[in-house]
């Protein structure tokens, strides 16, 4: 072969090594640093976690509803709306509590109206409101609600209702039958309050902003921790407890940095739970439960109580009277078709599901078998009973 041959496969040789050695260099990363799986449930950081002092408001007041086909409060059964009715009237400037006046309305009921005051809600903006009616009024639609101040626990005004009422029911009936839907006595005023004063936020006034996490967990808080600090900024971000995110905003814009942090996406952990209602026969399990191998064998006792009372009438021509005399059949039924069946361990929740239906278990089946395998130590859960 010509010298020029291996001088050209001389030079090759050191850029062939190069790139295995960064081909190597690129798996070894990978497999120090894993990428997320496809099926990784990731979430943005805004979703899952409440700034620290940013929270809304509970409004409330006491206010009238007119303009009712009939359906409003009895005056002589609500004395409090005849009362309001009544101060109304005087501040407008008709007198009739003086008077030998006697009202007969029932197109005007007295109502709780209630509201949420959003944070950063500015003097002007619209809220929605709720409207209740508080007496014995029927149906509050095609109502309207007259100017009804809104305050908040401190005692003070923030906002202002007043406005036509949506129920989205009706309640219709006669002499022998009724007819109700949803609730007719509840309605909705969309935008139906004008906000008068804003409640302060001082957001990031000290410097620190503390984030809470809507669940409490230590995984979780350190995987938005290790975020913030990746991609925002090293050493910004501390976790201070399970539910509790520190963020140092020295020299950073409050406003730029919450938007950027609230973008960022993790995986956030989740808690082995199992949740009971019993009331509704209800079982909701998180992904990581985990069953240990168990024997199980459930059987079913019926108890059937039957009233059959008989009626004791008296001989002819005697001074006795017919009596009712109870009679009660108690029957017991136990059902012992269940035989000894093995829940195995699985390593999802399809399969745990799956060998809880094999066992032929229905819901009220579940919830005693739940609490007997957590009791024996096999399920690898919290078992939370409502």
């Amino acid at each position: 072969m010509s010298a020029a041959f291996f001088s050209r496969e001389s030079r090759r040789a050191p850029r062939f090594r190069r790139i295995v050695a960064l081909v190597s260099t690129a798996f070894l990363l990978a497999g120090l640093f894993p990428f997320p799986s496809a099926n990784a449930a990731m979430v943005r950081v805004k979703d899952i976690v409440d700034y620290e002092g940013v929270r809304d408001n509970q409004l409330v007041g006491y206010g009238l509803v007119v303009g009712l086909r009939g359906t409003g409060d009895r005056l002589t059964n609500t004395i409090f709306t005849r009362e309001t009715l009544i101060s109304m009237l005087n501040r407008l400037g008709v007198n009739i509590r003086d008077r030998e006046v006697q009202l007969q309305t029932h197109d005007v009921a007295a109502v709780m109206v209630t509201a949420t005051l959003p944070p950063f809600s500015h003097g002007g903006g619209r809220i929605d409101v709720t409207v209740s009616a508080v007496g014995d009024a029927r149906d509050l639609a095609g109502g309207t609600l007259l100017v009804t101040p809104l305050q908040a626990a401190d005692g003070e005004v923030y906002a202002v209702a007043q406005g036509s009422l949506v129920t989205n029911a009706f309640a219709a009936g006669g002499a022998g039958a009724a007819m109700t839907q949803n609730i007719p006595t509840s309605g909705h005023i969309a935008n139906g309050a004008v906000v008068e004063r804003e409640v302060p936020v001082n957001l990031g006034a000290s410097g620190i902003i503390h984030l809470s996490l809507h669940n409490s967990n230590f995984t979780t808080a350190n995987r938005i921790a290790d975020a913030i600090n990746r991609h925002i900024g090293r050493g910004m971000a501390r976790v201070d407890d399970p539910r509790t995110v520190a963020i140092d905003l020295s020299g950073r814009g409050t406003a730029e940095t919450l938007y950027r942090i609230g973008d960022l996406s993790i995986e956030p952990d989740t808690m082995a739970k199992v949740i009971v209602d019993e009331a509704s026969g209800t079982i909701v399990m998180g992904d990581n439960v985990r069953i240990s191998t168990v024997a199980i064998a459930q059987g079913n006792l019926t108890i059937q109580v039957t009233e059959a009372p008989i009626a004791s009438q008296p001989g002819p021509f005697s001074n006795g009277t017919t009596a009712i005399l109870p009679r009660t059949q108690i029957t017991a039924n136990t059902d012992n078709s269940h035989r000894l069946g093995i829940l195995r361990e699985g390593p999802t929740l399809a399969s745990l599901v799956s060998g809880m239906n094999a066992l032929g278990m229905g819901p009220r089946d579940m919830i005693s078998i739940l609490q007997a395998i957590k009791a024996d130590g096999a399920l690898q859960a919290d078992l939370e009973v409502r």
